[in-house]
């Protein structure tokens, strides 16, 4: 866990685009991928009246949780 938070530190340096490939950028695209799965997940885990109350569907978290693991 510490070393994700020392990555969610990291991601705020400004850097040119050029700059962040190389280990880094993986790194970084890992925990993009793990907070993306997370969230997918929490979705997912909600049932149909929490949804409704935020204005999804169970459709909607499908078509979510379906997507490839690079996909916003």
């Amino acid at each position: 866990m510490a070393t994700l938070s020392a990555l969610g530190n990291l991601r705020h340096i400004a850097r040119p685009a050029s700059r962040r490939r190389g280990l880094m950028g993986a790194l970084l695209a890992f925990e993009a991928w793990l907070d993306r799965h997370a969230q997918r997940r929490a979705l997912s885990d909600l049932d149909d009246h929490m949804l409704q109350d935020i204005g999804l569907s169970r459709a909607d978290v499908e078509a979510e949780t379906k997507k490839w693991f690079w996909q916003n």
